[in-house]
This record gives C-alpha cells, sequence and structure tokens, in this order.
C-alpha cells in the first residue's frame, strides 16, 4: 500500500498512481498465469497421458490440458475464497513445498542412480505433513495438531523440508528397489551429454 501512496506523496500526478498499480497487476497475472499453464500441462502430461490414455493423440492431449487449466483456475478461485490465510502464508508455503520435493529431486537425480520415485515423494510428504499438522486453519479443519519441530512456523517449513527431503528420499531409495538400466543410463547421459 506504500508503494501505491508514494507517487502521491511526492506530489507527482494520479497517473504514476494508476500506472504502478497496473505493473503490480501485470506481474500478478503473468505470474498467475505461467503457474496455471504450469500445472495443467503437468496434470496433463503426467497423469493423463502417462496413466490413464498413453496412446492419446495431441490434439486430445491439448483439449484435456485446456479441460484441467479452466479446472486448476476454478479450483484457485475458489481455494483463495476461503480465505484460508494471508497471501504470505501461501505463497511462503507453495516455496516450501517446491524447494522440500523439487530440490532434493532435481540434485538427487542428477547426482546419484540409486535415487527412486518414492523416495523423492516421501520428502514432499514430511513437508506436506508439517504444514497440515501446525498451520491453524488445517488444525481447525482437521482437528489434528501436530507438534512445532525446533519452534519453526508452518510458514517456514521449508527450512527443515529441504535438508528433510534429502534425508528422507535416500533412506527410502535405499530401502526400495533400484533403479532399471534405462533409468540408470539417463542419469549418465544427463550428467555427461
Amino acid at each position: 500500500m506504500v508503494v501505491l501512496a508514494a507517487p502521491e506523496i511526492a506530489g507527482l500526478p494520479y497517473v504514476i498512481s494508476g500506472l504502478i498499480a497496473a505493473a503490480a497487476l501485470a506481474a500478478a497475472l503473468s505470474t498467475a498465469d505461467g503457474l496455471l499453464l504450469t500445472i495443467a500441462n503437468a496434470l496433463s502430461h503426467d497423469v493423463y497421458c502417462c496413466m490413464v490414455d498413453r496412446s492419446a493423440t495431441s490434439q486430445r492431449r491439448v483439449t484435456i490440458s485446456k479441460i484441467l487449466l479452466l479446472g486448476v483456475a476454478l479450483l484457485a478461485s475458489y481455494v483463495a475464497s476461503l480465505n484460508t490465510g494471508n497471501i504470505l502464508f501461501l505463497v511462503d508455503a507453495a516455496f516450501s513445498l517446491a524447494a522440500s520435493s523439487l530440490f532434493p529431486a532435481l540434485v538427487l537425480g542428477v547426482f546419484w542412480k540409486r535415487t527412486t520415485q518414492r523416495g523423492v515423494v516421501a520428502g514432499l510428504v514430511m513437508c506436506v505433513y508439517y504444514i497440515v499438522s501446525t498451520y491453524p486453519f488445517f488444525v481447525q479443519l482437521t482437528g489434528f495438531a501436530g507438534v512445532r519441530w525446533f519452534g519453526i512456523e508452518p510458514i517456514s517449513s521449508g527450512v527443515f523440508g529441504v535438508p528433510a527431503g534429502f534425508a528422507v528420499a535416500i533412506v527410502v531409495s535405499l530401502f526400495d528397489h533400484k533403479p532399471d538400466a534405462y533409468t540408470r543410463a539417463l542419469v549418465d547421459y544427463i550428467r555427461h551429454p
């Protein structure tokens, strides 16, 4: 709010405030549409095309992606209307989840051939559990209140989520079956193209 008031405080014309507001809205919308497209395409490719219909045509994939885009946008709008928390929490929770699942997956996937899918998913589950069991909205919704580890707020769950993601992914991967020859060859190719 201070940013929008800054031009008026400085004695600049109202149009400057309008331009600043338009720039902020454009930045938010460009981020939102990129995220919506990414989520819809990931669901279309990874879930529909790889699990439901492996022989789907390109036209069918595009159609499914558009339907999923609308569904994800409606779901995001519904979640936003619930007013589950402030925007800071929602953004930090998203980054914590991404960091605790994607970062260990990328690093271990490239530099350790023994990494498995179950190991990577276990790291994500650890961070989701912590957020759901300690954030007041989810505690009220589920009636389950977990212990705050090391006094870390749910908004900062990525602080332990990344190391926990690594640790859990390594332990679960060691107990899981070894990746097949194709996966090991793919890792070699990524490391030494």
